[in-house]
């Protein structure tokens, strides 16, 4: 798979004319980030999962090269004690722009903001990136508990009667929500019998 996300990575700077030297060197920096202890779900795995939805929206995009990148860079930073994850990736996506002279950083740093609430609101771009990074909710039973799984993993640390909870708040919200996806309709009736079965498992004792 790094192979695989190694060639992407060049073939996405080299739409924007970088230096071909800087694209290993990135990418190493990325790969770094994602390969984090602690890290079960937000991996590569889950970028490269983003970016196949991406692309397969792409045609609904404005500025697809832009939301290819918010989609590798959204969880680069990621530390489940933390509350500014998203934030701290925006920079991290800002920063390397003005690094590799990529004119879109405001713009990629903006997307990788709006997965913090995933409201995108009227953004296609953001719409596509948003319903990219929640296609698993709408994933086969199997997928689903084993995604379930891996944030549990992620948060350890969290006593269990106390990550139930915060867990089954952060589920209903979605429920509550007149549609899930922008775009993946195919997707809103397993997502919600997901949420719904996940929500029946946190509250048995």
């Amino acid at each position: 798979m790094n192979d695989l996300l190694r060639r992407e990575w060049h073939d996405l700077l080299y739409a924007w004319a970088v230096d071909p030297g800087l694209a290993d060197p990135t990418f190493e920096g990325i790969w770094t980030h994602y390969a984090e202890p602690g890290r079960f779900y937000h991996t590569l795995d889950h970028v490269q999962k983003v970016l196949e939805t991406v692309e397969s929206l792409g045609s609904y995009a404005r500025n697809l090269s832009a939301v290819k990148l918010a989609g590798w860079l959204h969880d680069v930073i990621y530390d489940s004690r933390a509350s500014d994850n998203e934030e701290r990736s925006a920079d991290y996506a800002e920063r390397l722009c003005d690094r590799l002279s990529i004119p879109q950083g405001r713009l990629v740093a903006s997307l990788i903001l709006k997965t913090k609430t995933h409201d995108a609101g009227a953004d296609a771009d953001a719409q596509v990136l948003i319903d990219a990074d929640l296609a698993i909710l709408g994933a086969s039973e199997p997928a689903y508990r084993t995604y379930a799984q891996k944030i549990r993993q992620e948060y350890g640390w969290v006593p269990e009667l106390e990550y139930r909870s915060g867990r089954r708040r952060i589920l209903e919200r979605f429920l509550t929500r007149p549609r899930i996806y922008h775009f993946l309709s195919h997707l809103e009736d397993p997502a919600r019998r997901n949420l719904a079965a996940e929500i029946v498992r946190l509250a048995v004792a």
